[in-house]
C-alpha cells in the first residue's frame, strides 16, 4: 500500500476500522498486482506469439520467393533447352541438307566428266575435219570448170560451209566454257556442304566467300548487284564450313532485304588485329526497335512462311564460338550492313572455348 494512503487511514479512523480496512487494501493491492502480472505475462506471450507468427510469415515469404525464382529459373531453362533443340533440329536439317547436295554434286560430277572428256576428243576431231575441209578446198581449186567443181560450189552455199567453219568453233569454246562453269559450281557446293569434321584448320576466307556466293547466285542475281571490296586478309584458324553458313545467312538475307533492284556491298580487310567481313545491303533496312531482337531465336522480320527465325541466331552462335562477333548498323529506308570481327591471335582460338 502506499505510505500516503496508509497515512491517511490512521489519521482519519480509528484503529479497529483503519486496520481492517489497510488489510482490504492490502488484498486488493495483492489482486491488482496479481492481474498487473497475469497481464504482462499474457502480453509476453502474445508477443512472443507474434513474433513467432511474424518469424513464420518471413520464412514463408522467402520460400515462396525462392519458389517464384526457381520457377522462374524452370521457365528459362525449358525456353532455353526449347530453343537448342530447335537449333540442334535445324543443324540437323543442313548437315541432312549438306550430305544430300554433296551427293547431289558428286553425282553431277560424273556425267559432267565424262562430257568434258567427250568435248576435248571431240574438238580434236573436228580439227581433223576441218584439215580435211581445207585439203579438199586446196583440190577442189585445181579442178577444171566444168559439172563437178560446180557441183561442189553448190553443195558448200547450201551447207553453208565458211559460216560451219567460224562457227563450230566458237560453240565448241562456249560449251567448254559452259563446263567449266558446272564443275565450277558443283565443286563450290561440294566445299560449301562438306561435313565439318570439328576440327580447326587455316582457312581463306575469300575463297568461303566466293564459293557461297556461287552456291546462292539463284537468290542474288535477280535482286541485286554484287560489289567486291577485298582487302587483305591473312588465313585464319576456323572451322570454314560454319563460316560459310554465316555468309550464306547474311547474303540470303540482304537479298531478301532488296524489294526490286540494289546493291550488296562485300568488304574485308584487317583491323584492330581483327579479320573483318561487311556485307550492306541497300534495301528497306531494320527499325530502331528490332535491332536488339534480331538475333534472339524465332524473330524474323519475314513474312509468315518464309525463313524460320534461326538464321541470325545460329551464325551469332558460330561466331562467338569462334571468339568474335557481329555488329549489326541499319537505318529504315537505307539498308544494313551486318560486320562479322573475327580475332587473328591464334591464342584465343579456340582452346579458351574448347
Amino acid at each position: 500500500m502506499h505510505p500516503l494512503l496508509e497515512r491517511q487511514i490512521h489519521k482519519h479512523l480509528a484503529p479497529d476500522a483503519a486496520e481492517g480496512l489497510a488489510d482490504f487494501l492490502e488484498a486488493v493491492d495483492r489482486a491488482y498486482r496479481h492481474a498487473d502480472d497475469a497481464r504482462r505475462l499474457v502480453e509476453r506471450s502474445l508477443d512472443q506469439m507474434s513474433n513467432e507468427l511474424n518469424a513464420r510469415l518471413d520464412e514463408k515469404l522467402v520460400t515462396e520467393a525462392a519458389l517464384h525464382q526457381e520457377k522462374g529459373e524452370q521457365t528459362a531453362l525449358i525456353k532455353r533447352l526449347e530453343e537448342a533443340h530447335n537449333q540442334l533440329l535445324q543443324s540437323e536439317k543442313m548437315a541432312s541438307i549438306g550430305q544430300l547436295a554433296a551427293g547431289v554434286a558428286h553425282e553431277i560430277n560424273n556425267p559432267i566428266g565424262y562430257v568434258g572428256s567427250n568435248l576435248g576428243t571431240l574438238r580434236g576431231y573436228v580439227d581433223r575435219l576441218l584439215n580435211v575441209l581445207a585439203a579438199f578446198e586446196a583440190i577442189e581449186r585445181e579442178l577444171p570448170e566444168g559439172a563437178i567443181r560446180s557441183r561442189l560450189v553448190v553443195v558448200k552455199a547450201e551447207a553453208d560451209l565458211s559460216y560451219l567453219k567460224s562457227d563450230i568453233a566458237d560453240l565448241l569454246t562456249e560449251t567448254g566454257d559452259g563446263i567449266q562453269r558446272v564443275r565450277r559450281i558443283v565443286q563450290d557446293l561440294k566445299d560449301f556442304s562438306h561435313a565439318d569434321p570439328g576440327e580447326w584448320v587455316l582457312a581463306d576466307l575469300h575463297k568461303g566467300l566466293e564459293s557461297t556466293l556461287n552456291v546462292v547466285n539463284n537468290e542474288i542475281k535477280y535482286k541485286a548487284k554484287v560489289v567486291k571490296e577485298y582487302g587483305e586478309l591473312p588465313a585464319l584458324r576456323c572451322l570454314p564450313a560454319q563460316l560459310n553458313q554465316v555468309f550464306m545467312n547474311l547474303l540470303v538475307n540482304a537479298a531478301h532485304a532488296i524489294e526490286n533492284q540494289g546493291t550488296i556491298t562485300i568488304r574485308t580487310g584487317v583491323w584492330n588485329e581483327e579479320a573483318r567481313v561487311e556485307i550492306s545491303d541497300t534495301g528497306k533496312g531494320i527499325p530502331a526497335h528490332q535491332l536488339t531482337r534480331i538475333f534472339d531465336p524465332f524473330f524474323t522480320t519475314k513474312p509468315v512462311g518464309v525463313g524460320t527465325g534461326l538464321g541470325l541466331s545460329i551464325s551469332y552462335g558460330i561466331i562467338q564460338k569462334h571468339g568474335g562477333r557481329i555488329e549489326v548498323e541499319s537505318e529504315p529506308g537505307k539498308g544494313a550492313t551486318f560486320r562479322i570481327c573475327l580475332p587473328l591471335s591464334p591464342s584465343i582460338q579456340p582452346e579458351l572455348r574448347s
